[in-house]
């Protein structure tokens, strides 16, 4: 048989086959294709019922003849244009999946040792770098407006960078601004300033300090993440919503914001040397977690 061109619209290649054949054998009995298709009687009995609920194929078992290709494609054309639809809208607004499996999770999540309070606990400490991954994915995915990110390093790891990409780039596709600040020594770095530029051009605001020590990571000014040791990232973060302290997190933020300079002008064609710290970092990006 020819290619199956017909599966975009929803017809499986036995589906396809048989009403390309009643096309060629109008007005042929339905029980014919047993000695023509490979397939069984069960099979053949299934493929026909599918065709006629898809009204494709019209008729008995006596006197089968497809519907013309005129009709039947643009047809089919809309009903899976509409189901494309239906899953759109599904997707778009996928909270009341979320609430239905939140409400099958009898079991709360075990927390680390080192948690302070229990359940709506206002200072969490993550201990396994996969928990913060998780907790970063998770508050990447609620976010609405806006992203904080503070990365004092002379240079972004591959890993960091790899990881922080896609989630940079849904918040953005979604409309959450991101703002970015970033030591200037990392400027110096290739690959550094590639993964900048490109967030740039995605619409995430970038500003460069000239000394940065402080690793932040604030979503919609309401939950903060800061590394436990900031000479070891590798120790884990501490998730934190109390709102006094995620409130003296995000004026540090705004001080050194308004202290930066703006990342495209520092990078526009004839700019001048930045200067470089010597220090180096391998520690990851906290947009993309360590």
């Amino acid at each position: 048989m020819r290619g199956h061109a017909m599966s975009v619209l929803g017809l499986t290649g036995d589906e396809e086959d048989v009403y390309r054949y009643f096309l060629r054998h109008p007005r042929t009995p339905a029980h014919e294709i047993h000695g023509v298709f490979s397939f069984g009687e069960e099979r053949a009995t299934r493929v026909i019922s599918r065709l006629r609920d898809l009204r494709l194929l019209h008729g008995d078992d006596e006197s089968t003849w497809a519907t013309e290709p005129c009709v039947a494609v643009p047809r089919l054309v809309e009903e899976q244009l509409e189901a494309m639809h239906r899953t759109m809208r599904q997707l778009t607004n996928p909270w009341p999946i979320l609430r239905s499996l939140q409400r099958d999770r009898q079991v709360p999540v075990p927390q680390p040792s080192g948690t302070a309070g229990g359940a709506g606990a206002t200072l969490r400490r993550l201990e396994d770098l996969r928990e913060v991954r998780a907790h970063i994915d998770e508050l990447a995915f609620g976010v609405q407006e806006e992203v904080l990110v503070a990365e004092p390093y002379d240079a972004l790891s591959p890993e960091g960078m790899a990881h922080g990409r896609p989630i940079d780039v849904r918040c953005l596709r979604r409309g959450v601004r991101i703002r970015n600040l970033v030591r200037a020594s990392a400027l110096e770095d290739p690959a550094s300033l590639s993964h900048l530029r490109d967030l740039h051009a995605d619409g995430a605001q970038i500003r460069v300090a000239d000394e940065l020590s402080e690793l932040v990571l604030v979503y919609d000014r309401h939950t903060a993440l800061l590394p436990i040791d900031l000479h070891d990232t590798a120790r884990g973060a501490l998730r934190i919503e109390e709102s006094t302290l995620v409130g003296s997190v995000i004026s540090l933020f705004e001080r050194m914001w308004a202290a930066a300079a703006d990342f495209a002008e520092l990078t526009a064609p004839g700019a001048g040397q930045l200067p470089c710290s010597p220090r180096r970092s391998s520690v990851c990006s906290p947009s993309c977690a360590p």
